[in-house]
């Protein structure tokens, strides 16, 4: 278990599950119904119980997450509880409701990778470092493919310009260029972020040191790839910590990402503090210190509609979320409301 992360905190945590006979455990992938689960005596099968409910799905057991296990005699033991999660990188359900989906659990670093082979989309890093931030683990952005790139200083330049606070690293595959930098930079549970095609399996399989993750081949036209990994798994990495590959992701909407999207776009967010005035959108206020900056080319336009298409749509996110709660509290009130009516009914019936 503790190369799987298990310490002291989850000792502690864990303690109430123990002495109720229960057995720690971390979800190294998780399926519909039944998941597989790290344990002191290896890696076993571990029934899910209630998914057939359509409640939030953000509360479902995902890889990463701590649990507690009850043993079964004679059948696969059956997962009772997750532990509270340190971390959890959650983006916008992909099937457009308001709940958000946990990608990852207790993660401690996000490699956001870029590959270097394609033309760089400064909009989607910062939409994946918006996601990373809010996860409450260290994001580190990882440059791929440094061999096919004409010039890597300069989209090593440029990436850094939209990643304020972050290490940029330029690596190899091929060459070895800034694998050594990459392992000694992150730490503790380590999951890779970013589309198909980026590299993330076979960057993957330089920090195990083997090829245990599967990679594919990319379309020379876009530089896009195919989804080699169709699930999140755990494997320990050689020198410490472990490794959790993801699938490449088509879309990722932000849920709930307002601190995210603010460490993000730290340097707007700290001019916006000097604006005229306190509610300031900064798109035709007079006194707006972030459209000076515009003016001045300290801050690229494009930055700043980033930015506000981003805040946009987390604000969206947000509503959508708000509603749904308003929702569920009146359903809660008209089934409180429809019981009692069924016991005066009751009580009408017996006089």
């Amino acid at each position: 278990m503790a190369d799987y992360g298990w310490d002291e905190a989850c000792e502690h945590a864990f303690a109430p599950h123990r002495a109720a006979g229960l057995t720690p455990a971390r979800i190294a992938r998780a399926e519909r119904g039944s998941c597989q689960a790290v344990t002191d005596a290896g890696i076993l099968r571990a029934d899910i119980p209630g998914t057939a409910d359509h409640g939030d799905p953000s509360s479902a057991p995902c890889t990463g997450d701590w649990a507690a296990l009850r043993p079964a005699d004679g059948r696969a033991p059956v997962l009772h509880a997750t532990l509270e999660r340190r971390t959890a990188l959650v983006r916008s359900s992909s099937s457009r409701t308001s709940h958000g989906q946990v990608l990852a659990a207790n993660v401690d670093t996000v490699v956001v990778t870029v590959s270097l082979a394609a033309p760089l989309n400064h909009g989607r890093t910062e939409r994946m470092l918006a996601l990373a931030w809010e996860s409450g683990a260290r994001p580190v952005v990882v440059l791929t493919k440094a061999d096919a790139c004409a010039d890597p200083a300069s989209a090593e330049e440029q990436v850094s310009g939209v990643a304020a606070g972050v290490d940029v690293l330029v690596t190899s595959a091929v060459t070895g260029q800034g694998l050594d930098t990459l392992t000694a930079v992150v730490s503790g549970t380590v999951v890779l972020l970013g589309p198909s095609g980026a590299g993330k399996s076979t960057l993957g399989n330089r920090l195990l040191g083997e090829d245990r993750l599967a990679t594919g081949a990319v379309r020379e036209a876009d530089g896009k790839g195919r989804h080699t990994t169709s699930w999140r798994e755990l494997l320990p990495l050689p020198g410490g910590g472990v490794l959790m590959d993801t699938p490449g992701l088509r879309a990722i909407g932000l849920h709930d990402a307002h601190s995210g999207l603010e460490q993000t776009f730290a340097e707007i967010e700290h001019l916006a503090q000097t604006c005229r005035f306190t509610d300031c959108a900064h798109e035709n206020e007079p006194g707006c210190a972030v459209l000076a900056a515009v003016e001045t080319g300290e801050i690229p336009r494009r930055r700043l509609d980033s930015y506000h298409r981003l805040l946009r749509e987390n604000a969206y996110s947000a509503s959508r979320t708000d509603a749904r709660l308003r929702a569920d509290r009146e359903a809660t009130k008209k089934d409180i409301t429809r019981h009692l009516r069924a016991t005066y009914r009751f009580r009408e019936n017996r006089k």
